[in-house]
């Protein structure tokens, strides 16, 4: 009998240490799935977990390299762990990935898996080693297996997959997979992603993320022209990693010659007259005009007193639209110094008990509104569009949108004034100006 009791209270200690060792949490990895089995990751080398569907195509790259991504300025290498693995799943997905943003030796690296479940905590010392038999990849990539309330996890050594040793440099040098299931993920700034991602293509990919992520940059059809000419001066003794924009500053400095002349200022003599002479010769007795991004208005009153000036028999009416609501509300009443306006403007201004502002003519011409430009507008039928870098400054999609919209409310040889360096290549747009001013002739 004290021999049953004694095995009674050693089973008792037994089951109370295995219970307290579980009980104390040591270990934290954050679970996720790959051809329905479960998965995890120590929480150490979780950056975050993001959401994305659009990478950058990197050429001669291994097939399970997505491409690379702009995590916030930080241009990463994507790395589907499906491919990897060569583990089953839908190629045709078009929606988000899930992506695991992993922290690996000081580099970041996105990786794809079907899906992300949650935070499991454990203790280390109920990981179990390896074996082949628990998972569908190279056991070399596997740190360890744990049970977890029924669920089995196979535990990642992604140290393992994203650290490159002698022996791996020397088996794929040049190369980043091999069908013995050997792989090579080198890390940015090896000489062999150096040498794949090297290429002008790929270069202008993580120019064009940069500036998007930075700046709101969107290089489309609207300005690739100009973006390819710009990327020849700044790739011009700059080479590898120079070659990225890794600051705001430095997407400043790409883009500092973009802009248009007079931006945010009154249009110079030399810049007015030239958009003077673009202007057709309206004969009709109205001339509707939609100024897009017209800010605190001076570009608005420019371009007023320059209709003004050329057609002053002729009703006009501009509607200056933007969506800073505190610019577009202090536009009507601005006033100004003499000195600061220009001669061409001079003749519409009237003097008041604390400055110039433009006389009642010019008031009455000008609409100021705010209104985001991605949303519809209830306006007539126009002669004239204004929207200078307006559309560079826009997803791609909404300049698809803002395109269309163009056509449809612009008159049969209606002209859309465009950014110095953006152009609308469509058939029924025909080009009317160069460089400083760019303007576009529509014909339906």
């Amino acid at each position: 009998m004290a021999a049953v009791v004694k095995d009674l209270m050693q089973v008792n200690a037994d089951l109370q240490e295995q219970k307290e060792r579980v009980d104390n949490v040591d270990f934290k990895m954050v679970t996720f799935s790959l051809a329905g089995k479960d998965y995890g990751v120590d929480i150490m080398s979780v950056k975050e977990i993001a959401k994305a569907d659009k990478f950058t195509f990197v050429p001669n790259a291994a097939s399970f390299i997505r491409g690379v991504y702009n995590l916030r300025g930080d241009i990463i290498p994507i790395i589907d762990l499906r491919s990897f693995f060569h583990l089953p799943f839908d190629n045709k997905n078009e929606g988000l990935e899930n992506m695991l943003i992993l922290h690996i030796n000081d580099q970041v690296y996105g990786t794809i898996v079907d899906r992300i479940d949650k935070v499991v905590g454990i203790n280390h010392e109920s990981i179990q080693p390896p074996h082949p038999i628990f998972g569908d990849i190279n056991i070399k990539y596997i740190s360890g297996v744990v049970e977890k309330q029924g669920d089995l996890y196979i535990i990642l050594d992604v140290i393992r997959i994203f650290t490159v040793t002698e022996e791996d440099k020397n088996k794929a040098r040049g190369t980043v997979a091999a069908d013995s299931g050997e792989f090579f993920v080198p890390p940015p700034g090896e000489p062999s992603q150096a040498t794949r991602w090297s290429g002008t293509d790929s270069a202008i990919g993580f120019i064009k993320e940069s500036l998007s992520a930075l700046k709101g940059f969107h290089a489309t059809k609207v300005n690739n022209e100009w973006l390819h000419k710009r990327f020849g001066e700044w790739s011009n003794g700059r080479s590898g990693e120079e070659l990225q924009l890794k600051s705001a500053s430095e997407a400043d400095e790409f883009l500092n010659e973009f802009s248009s002349p007079c931006n945010g200022e009154f249009w110079t003599e030399s810049y007015a007259s030239a958009v003077k002479k673009v202007l057709p010769n309206y004969t009709s007795a109205g001339i509707n005009v939609w100024n897009i991004g017209c800010g605190k208005g001076y570009e608005t009153y420019s371009f007023a007193c320059i209709l003004k000036s050329k057609f002053p028999n002729a009703r006009i009416k501009i509607w200056a639209n933007d969506n800073d609501i505190m610019a577009v509300s202090q536009a009507p009443n601005m006033i100004f110094e003499l000195d600061e306006v220009p001669d061409y403007c001079r003749s519409y201004m009237v003097r008041g008990k604390t400055g110039y502002t433009f006389n009642q003519e010019i008031k009455d011409i000008i609409v100021f509104e705010y209104h985001d430009v991605v949303h519809d507008s209830t306006l007539p039928d126009l002669d004239i569009i204004l929207a200078r870098d307006m559309l560079s400054f826009l997803p791609e999609d909404d300049q698809g949108r803002l395109i269309e919209r163009f056509s449809e409310k612009l008159k049969d040889h209606g002209v859309v004034f465009l950014g110095r360096n953006e152009e609308l290549s469509d058939i029924i747009w025909q080009s009317m100006a160069d460089d400083p001013v760019s303007a576009f002739l529509h014909s339906a």
